[in-house]
């Protein structure tokens, strides 16, 4: 049996509040299985490769999402991709799927490598020499998201919708908390005034899409289209305007900052590892040959597609998956009972002792394709696992290489602070405080 833990409820919410990665037991680091109790509750940490497998694919179908990411979530994004079970989800993501599929992608790559430009010029201009590069990181995947799934937007407020997002994930650590806790859902706590003043705008804003959308004018091929006429195909049915909120939510939201911060990690990284961005600026010369990135080029950035997959392994941007059991089940010698918390700590199995050679070390070599054969395919899991496994992760990949290509073709990015940053965790992974970096040109 893998060990007990058992936290004191004071200490263990403490954490939660003030950064929940804190309240990730250290034994998982280096055990493939541990158990955690807390306010008199088990939960099950899960770091074997084997095991995770067994949990989120073997048994997905008596996993549910769970109170927890709801409680967090699901006042932004209700009943959506990445909120929903069961029939309701299933058939929401059939209907969005055919936009995430490589032929789709491809046609969205001068999109992405335009909004990589626009990012790219803004840098070379910035104030007094630096630049917040999670801040532009996070309205450069805002531009790439509007312009593809909604084209354009329909005047959108950029800097608003981000600023909200970012206030409604702020305290993302009091909704852990008290869900631990069992308490009511209508329980106050800091920031949830803030939190649901910046769900109404968001919700607001994109209801106006939508309705502006189905009040007809161009017609578009894109997801916003999909969505009006996506219908179940086991009832016929289609979304309310709500549904379609809540799913343009997911995907603004998990979509664009998760890539954000995936690529603001990247450039930090890169700014302390002089030699491999090198590496990385010699491939994209080489392929390149000094001329405008082009769509053409994307497949052949291999090594710069390592160093993103390395980042995202180090700071993974979705880093806990948490799921609970909708019944009884087996997961290798245990049984687990029905209402039992599981945590998969991605963070914690992409630093993992049994896992990773020298873990801690930034090495894009873990990503050549002799290395990635040798490893089990749930050693690595930046975009979640099995069926919910994240249905943008081929875009995401896709825009991160185009705007790291873009970007560092032309610009040198220096991290400001001599320290790593610590990473937080509100809901995603972000630096706890801001990633400044001096610009100048190569």
């Amino acid at each position: 049996m893998g060990p007990i833990i058992r936290t004191p409820t004071a200490q263990a919410l403490f954490s939660l509040v003030r950064n929940p990665l804190e309240a990730v037991p250290p034994s998982i680091f280096t055990e493939p299985l541990v158990f955690s109790k807390t306010a008199g509750r088990v939960t099950v940490w899960i770091a074997d490769p084997v095991l995770v497998q067994e949990a989120l694919v073997k048994s997905a179908t008596v996993l549910g999402k769970g109170d927890q990411v709801r409680r967090a979530l699901g006042p932004a994004l209700g009943q959506g991709l990445l909120t929903a079970d069961g029939a309701h989800w299933k058939w929401q993501r059939q209907s969005v799927a055919s936009a995430f599929r490589p032929a789709s992608l491809e046609a969205l790559q001068p999109a992405m490598i335009l909004a990589a430009e626009d990012a790219r010029d803004r840098l070379l201009n910035p104030v007094e020499g630096t630049a917040d590069i999670g801040h532009e990181m996070m309205r450069t995947t805002f531009d790439i998201i509007v312009e593809t799934m909604m084209s354009g937007g329909h005047g959108l407020d950029v800097g608003r919708v981000e600023q909200s997002i970012t206030d409604y994930l702020e305290p993302s650590g009091w909704t852990f908390a008290l869900g631990v806790m069992g308490a009511p859902h209508w329980m106050p706590y800091p920031g949830r005034g803030k939190a649901m003043a910046a769900v109404r705008f968001l919700r607001t804003s994109l209801a106006r899409v939508i309705d502006e959308r189905r009040r007809g004018g161009k017609k578009r091929h894109d997801l916003v289209s999909m969505l009006l006429s996506a219908s179940d195909p086991e009832t016929g049915r289609t979304m309310s305007d709500d549904e379609m909120v809540d799913n343009l939510m997911t995907l603004i939201t998990a979509g664009h900052e998760t890539t954000a911060l995936g690529l603001a990690w990247t450039f930090d990284l890169l700014s302390r590892h002089p030699d491999i961005e090198q590496k990385v600026v010699n491939e994209i010369a080489q392929v390149s040959a000094g001329n405008p990135i082009t769509a053409e080029h994307m497949p052949l950035l291999a090594y710069t597609r390592q160093v993103f997959s390395e980042a995202m392994r180090l700071y993974p941007p979705a880093p806990i998956i948490t799921r609970t059991a909708l019944k009884d089940f087996r997961l290798g010698a245990y049984l687990i009972p029905a209402g039992t918390v599981l945590l998969v700590p991605i963070y914690a199995v992409h630093r993992h002792a049994l896992i990773w050679r020298d873990a801690e070390r930034f090495d894009p070599d873990r990503f050549a394709p002799e290395a990635t054969k040798e490893r089990h395919r749930f050693a690595y899991m930046p975009f979640g696992a099995g069926p919910r496994v994240c249905i943008g992760s081929g875009f995401a990949l896709m825009e991160a290489v185009a705007v790291l290509a873009v970007v560092l073709q032309k610009l040198s990015l220096t991290s400001v602070a001599t320290q790593p940053p610590v990473p937080l965790m509100k809901v995603t992974l972000r630096p706890r405080t801001s990633l400044v970096m001096t610009v100048r040109r190569r």
